[in-house]
């Protein structure tokens, strides 16, 4: 698969993960609904990498967003180095029980909602990027 075809497939598999995300939202099942909202970031990641190295389009294969960020070269302030980084956390923070545990607690409708929009953002950012010339 080309650079341009591995980029469409990670981005039509980051709108699978956003609606996901929004589903399990829904369903009230909060953390997968964040851990769904990590996914489609790092896809999104994966996409753009993809777009910008043509020759070798497979990106690192990393769940760390600012890792991926930072292979994309992409210009960030401490602001979105910070919500990558917490977005990581709930990649995590939902699989691995001795985490699992305490992440539940934490994800409460508001907080989730929050989060969401946070990652709604950094979509919105990720989007762009990858239209552009």
């Amino acid at each position: 698969m080309d650079n341009v075809g591995l980029m469409n497939y990670w981005i039509e598999s980051a709108e699978d993960d956003f609606e996901s995300m929004l589903v399990l939202y829904e369903k009230k099942r909060f953390t997968h609904s964040l851990f769904f909202g990590h996914l489609m970031i790092e896809r999104l990641l994966k996409g753009l990498f993809a777009k910008q190295n043509p020759e070798q389009p497979h990106a690192p294969k990393s769940h760390n967003l600012l890792f991926l960020a930072k292979k994309c070269n992409l210009e960030m302030d401490n602001n979105k180095e910070n919500i990558l980084d917490h977005i990581t956390k709930f990649n995590t923070e939902a699989r691995y029980e001795d985490e699992k545990r305490e992440f539940h607690r934490q994800c409460t409708k508001d907080f989730t909602t929050s989060q969401i929009e946070i990652i709604k953002e950094i979509q919105k950012w990720l989007k762009e990027k990858l239209t552009q010339p």
